[in-house]
């Protein structure tokens, strides 16, 4: 009798090791379903919305003829306002939304805006704009 109980225990044992294996070399799924809040999606889309205002107002003719009068590379501006993060783009929206729609200090004021950004990413090293930052 103990001679089958140590068999059939030998047995089992091995029995569950290789049912085992294929649990074992099967790759990790994630642990998580990948849901996604409400709150990130609404923080998304509020950062595109703020992006699409920047470049709305980058695009019109006036400000963008300004820019080329201080040297500013247009192409560069759009990498740039792709490159800043959700907060930064918020922050810019906001202020340009703050600025009297139409009037000449609202361009001088997003104008400013712009060149501040710039300066501090050509300050960090990000980018070379500005030869005066080196």
């Amino acid at each position: 009798m103990n001679k089958v109980r140590a068999y059939l225990s030998s047995l089992l044992i091995a029995a569950l090791v290789i049912t085992s294996l294929p649990v074992a070399a099967a790759p990790a799924s994630p642990q998580s379903l990948d849901l996604v809040s409400t709150q990130s999606v609404l923080s998304a889309d509020r950062a595109g919305a703020d992006r699409e205002r920047i470049n709305e107002i980058l695009a019109r003719a006036d400000v963008q003829d300004q820019l080329l009068k201080q040297g500013v590379d247009l192409n560069e501006v759009d990498a740039r306002v792709a490159a800043l993060s959700d907060a930064e783009a918020q922050q810019m929206a906001n202020q340009l939304e703050q600025l009297p729609a139409g009037a000449g200090g609202g361009i001088v004021g997003a104008l400013f805006a712009v060149f501040v950004i710039l300066l501090i990413t050509d300050i960090l090293g990000l980018t070379d704009v500005y030869p005066f930052t080196r």
